[in-house]
């Protein structure tokens, strides 16, 4: 299954096709690619890939951040998991345009707090979600007004798919 990666703010899905001994075919982006990895020292790996070589530092910033370095440049990597997807969605509403709450797993919507018109203080729950066996409040950070409602209660969701518009 792929893993999705967030290289400098650009998006890929890298995939692990198969691994035997130091050569690993890999998929990116769909792309296939063949490559020769081997770790030099502790964090410090030679990888050749369509006999280029490349050598990379990498460096654990934290649980799913690295910091990767080669001879000319250095990368912010960030693993993009569930957890990740649902604390940026958590951090969509923070401008004074109109924002769209919405979820970054798919769910089934549990309450509706509001109403079309409605004015919410900062903090406010707006919507009740349910995904993964977990229920998940998600509240304004600013005073709005809510715009639009897209779902009703018992609905099921898809991941991303917008939930209420806010101004």
């Amino acid at each position: 299954m792929p893993t999705e990666i967030n290289i400098n703010d650009r998006n890929a899905l890298v995939e692990v096709l198969s691994r035997d001994g130091d050569k690993v075919r890999i998929s990116i982006d769909g792309k296939k690619y063949d490559a020769d990895v081997v770790m030099v020292e502790e964090g410090v790996y030679s990888i050749i890939i369509d006999n280029k070589s490349h050598n990379i530092e990498l460096i654990r910033t934290d649980n799913k951040n690295y910091e990767v370095n080669t001879y000319a440049k250095s990368y912010d990597v960030e693993i993009v998991d569930a957890e990740s997807k649902y604390l940026k969605s958590r951090r969509r509403d923070d401008g004074d345009e109109e924002a769209v709450m919405s979820s970054p797993m798919p769910g089934k919507i549990v309450k509706i707090l509001v109403k079309v018109g409605d004015k919410v203080k900062a903090g406010d729950t707006v919507i009740i979600v349910s995904a993964m066996k977990m229920e998940s409040e998600y509240k304004v950070k600013k005073d709005r007004i809510i715009k639009d409602i897209k779902v009703k209660e018992g609905d099921t969701i898809q991941a991303d798919q917008p939930l209420v518009v806010i101004e």
